[in-house]
């Protein structure tokens, strides 16, 4: 199996593209990024590319692949509807109508957020951007699509949030996650199950289109 990944400099993604360089069953990763990650590995390709409105230019190199894990993201803070959109929504689209044009039978899973608005009219201006950016994936003609919805995440392996704050956050936090878990296990997920969850899905298929944390743990384990 072969993967693409988006975001892979972030948390998420960073973590999502540990679990495919160990899986057995994928054979290549490709990372599609502004700046490449600081790792190698003998399954790994990466293409820089700055322009995430258009990615025909790219095209050529994203032919044959049977996963797509779309982990690019941003936080709202400090941005209007318009600007949110376009990062979100436009470059996240702009991605995976060019994949689903060459890749048809692959399997697209975008990374969202719990508190997502599937209705796309709530309030809240983030949780109706990520609610149409999932809704228009999943209407998309892969063989399977998903919007993953992780909540609270704990980092494994040495992963840093790229968010200062987040990270900040996790420095002094993160024992009252690892708490939480044993307390109430499907509260929180790591970024090895999410990982994990992404390739099994991708292998097996799902029942549900939208994925939350107990879904998460559940495919994780295979």
């Amino acid at each position: 199996m072969k993967a693409i990944i988006t975001g892979a400099t972030g948390m998420v993604g960073m973590g999502v593209l540990l679990e495919c360089l160990d899986h057995p069953e994928i054979t290549q990763v490709l990372t599609i990024g502004r700046s490449k990650v600081n790792l190698g590995h003998p399954k790994l390709k990466q293409v820089e590319h700055m322009d995430f409105s258009d990615f025909s230019t790219i095209k050529d190199q994203l032919a044959g692949y049977d996963a797509a894990y779309l982990c690019m993201g941003i936080s709202a803070a400090g941005l209007n509807e318009a600007q949110y959109t376009k990062i979100t929504y436009d470059y996240t689209l702009a991605l995976a109508k060019e994949l689903v044009a060459l890749n048809p039978q692959m399997t697209c899973i975008y990374v969202s957020g719990e508190g997502t608005d599937s209705s796309e009219k709530g309030r809240i201006m983030w949780a109706r951007v990520k609610g149409k950016t999932e809704n228009d994936i999943i209407n998309l003609d892969f063989k399977q699509a998903f919007a993953f919805r992780p909540g609270a995440i704990l980092p494994l392996r040495g992963i840093k949030s790229k968010t200062k704050l987040y990270q900040t956050m996790y420095d002094y936090l993160s024992w009252l996650l690892r708490l939480i878990k044993k307390v109430s296990p499907n509260s929180v997920v790591n970024t090895t199950e999410i990982g994990l969850s992404m390739i099994n899905l991708t292998l097996k298929g799902y029942d549900k289109k939208v994925i939350r944390p107990k879904d998460i743990l559940i495919t994780a384990k295979g």
